[in-house]
């Protein structure tokens, strides 16, 4: 039920906002306050999906409520009330973050326009969270062990700055958590964070997927177009599996990574771009160097932090701390009661050898979470898990 609050001093127009307001819809849970300071201090208390305020008020004004509202609850949207000769001051409450205003008296389509359109807005900002919580769970770094609390505390460290890592391990460790981690806690995270597999991009396609390309440049160009370092900027470029990407688009990386400029190829005008680089391989890119595969000077460029991903096998105690957190998943996905693991059956599920790591022990809880018992059972892990 959308709770919304009314500041304003003047009591007949209060009493006609409310009306307004409940007439449009029951579901509307209505508050009110009689001035500016009453009216904040119930924002402060309380959680509304959209204010009313007032701009001319005693004890505080609407435009001192609406700055002190946002800077404790940034998501709440304010519709101004302005009184003749006040125009200029409800631009500026624009300015500082409100969603509209209405004039007084206030006409009644425009003003429930306003407020269905500014509750839509509450809703969708709920949503992104919601979504960005979810995104943020799906790639949460999971478990206690001494060299999981080894990495975590490495990332705390490096997050922060704007050092280059290289993040090495064998597939399925969880080298793409570790790089959004790395993103999420630092100072680019209000920016993207783009990610690029080098092993699934052609080798004769790689160079347009990062730096872009402009039209004509070759077969199939048929406009100019943007590649992810340019999508990046400001923000964060994982490069995935940087040990298959080809010598000459490594060459390309390392002029990005040297003097912060890109061209799009068939051009030869340079871009700036403000990008932190994160690579990873399951390569051991030594031998790819002494191969002539990779490039030295990229390798050193890219390795400022090196953070090597353990196997599963290597921290088997995380393996009850992992089971839990993907049943949960799961079982959110699904829609599901989420499935408990006995004792016996986590201790079976620790003496496997998990070739595929992490990613093969998700699949292995999937698997049973669908065709196990409601508490998953040792003899369940013997049937189910295929190892």
């Amino acid at each position: 039920m959308p709770k919304i609050l009314i500041i304003e001093d003047e009591d007949a127009i209060r009493r006609v906002l409310i009306k307004i307001i409940k007439n449009e819809s029951s579901t509307y849970e209505v508050d009110e306050a009689e001035d500016g300071l009453a009216g904040f201090n119930k924002i402060e208390v309380a959680d509304y999906d959209l204010v009313l305020c007032d701009i001319k008020m005693p004890k505080m004004d609407g435009v001192e409520v609406l700055e002190k509202a946002l800077s404790l609850k940034p998501e709440i949207p304010f519709i101004m009330i302005s009184g003749h000769g006040e125009l200029e001051t409800a631009v500026q409450t624009m300015r500082l973050g409100a969603f509209d205003y209405i004039s007084k008296p206030p006409d009644l389509n425009r003003l429930l326009n306003a407020i269905r359109n500014a509750l839509d807005k509450k809703q969708l900002v709920v949503e992104n969270k919601r979504l960005k919580k979810k995104v943020d769970k799906n790639y949460e770094m999971i478990g206690e062990s001494l060299e999981t609390k080894k990495i975590k505390a490495i990332i705390e460290k490096v997050a922060p700055t704007e050092a280059r890592v290289l993040i090495t391990g064998e597939n399925g460790t969880g080298k793409e958590l570790v790089a959004h981690w790395l993103h999420q806690k630092s100072e680019r995270s209000k920016f993207p964070m783009i990610e690029v597999n080098c092993a699934a991009i052609p080798s004769e396609l790689i160079e347009s997927e990062l730096f872009g390309h402009v039209k004509g440049s070759f077969t199939g160009a048929n406009k100019d177009r943007a590649g992810k370092f340019e999508a990046a900027n400001g923000g964060t470029i994982f490069l995935d599996e940087i040990g298959d990407m080809s010598l000459s688009a490594q060459a390309k990386v390392l002029r990005a990574l040297q003097e912060n400029k890109i061209s799009r190829v068939g051009s030869d005008k340079d871009i700036k771009v403000d990008v932190r680089v994160i690579a990873a391989t399951n390569k051991k890119l030594s031998k790819e160097i002494s191969k002539g595969r990779f490039r030295e000077d990229l390798y050193h460029r890219l390795a400022v932090i090196l953070i090597n991903v353990p196997s599963l096998n290597e921290r088997k105690d995380d393996i009850p701390i992992l089971v839990d957190h993907f049943s949960e998943l799961i079982a959110e996905q699904q829609g599901n009661a989420k499935k408990q693991f006995s004792e016996s059956a986590l201790e079976m599920l620790k003496k496997y050898n998990w070739t595929g790591n992490i990613r093969e022990l998700r699949n292995v809880v999937e698997r049973l979470t669908i065709l196990g018992q409601e508490i998953i059972t040792k003899e369940d892990v013997l049937l189910f898990a295929n190892k």
